[in-house]
Order: structure tokens, then sequence, then C-alpha cells
């Protein structure tokens, strides 16, 4: 964990979110997968240190303003992407793939007994036309 900790200092700085990682760690996953989580946490601690937030006591309006954030971040690539009209924003699945490791991070402390609940909505069911339904979370990336 030394090496994520050198790439994402922040995780140093969060002793469960270092444990969480190190268990996913331990149970095998790929590192490009505890990679991947590493980066979503990192994203969140810091922005829960820049408001001033206890990441394992954050609320959903936390994770909301987080999200906010996602979505309005400047594109690397400016106002020239062609995809979004905007230049401005991570794409859905990138949006997702950040609350991912937020979200089983939030599992992980509720097991632990840090807190009672998930404040990362899940999907939700929702009927649809033909009879059937999908899952939805709040917004298009919960």
């Amino acid at each position: 964990m030394t090496v994520l900790s050198e790439k994402w200092p922040v995780l140093g700085r969060h002793g469960r979110a270092a444990e969480w990682l190190q268990i996913w760690s331990d149970l095998g996953r790929a590192p490009r997968t505890i990679d991947a989580y590493a980066r979503g946490l990192s994203e969140f601690l810091l922005a829960c240190e820049r408001d001033g937030v206890d990441p394992e006591g954050a609320n959903r309006s936390h994770v909301a303003v987080f999200v906010r954030e996602l979505r309005t971040r400047p594109s690397r690539g400016g106002t020239n992407v062609l995809a979004l009209d905007s230049g401005a924003g991570l794409s859905n699945a990138t949006l997702q793939q950040r609350l991912v490791p937020v979200r089983l991070f939030f599992d992980f402390l509720v097991e632990e007994g840090v807190r009672e609940s998930n404040p990362v909505g899940r999907g939700r069911y929702t009927p649809g036309r033909s009879g059937g339904g999908s899952a939805r979370g709040r917004c298009r990336a919960w």
C-alpha cells in the first residue's frame, strides 16, 4: 500500500481508507482495480478535506457536492471536445467509476460498525413501459 500512498498521499492521512484498500488487495483484486479504487476514493477524500468534512461521517449532501464537482469539472480536452457541448464534466461512465469505490468504502464502514448507513445511493426499481424495470439511482451516476 505504500505505493498507493506515494501516488495518492491523502490515503496516508485516512487509515480506514488505506485499510479498506489493503483488504481488497489481500482478497486478490487486480492491481489496476486497486489503482482505480484508490484514485476514486482519493478524489473523494480530497474533496472532504477541502470542505472540512470527516469522510467517515459524510452524508448524502456531501456526496452530492462531490458528484456536482465531478459533473462540472473542466474537461481535459477543454472546449474543443466534440462529444460534450460544454467541454466540462466527466462522462457518466467515468462518474460512475469514481463513485463505485466511494460506495464500497461506505459499505465497509457500515460492515465495520463505524456508521449505520451508506450515503451513496444505490439503484432503485423503476417500472418500465414494457412491464420490465430498471434500477436507477438518484442521478445518472447513482
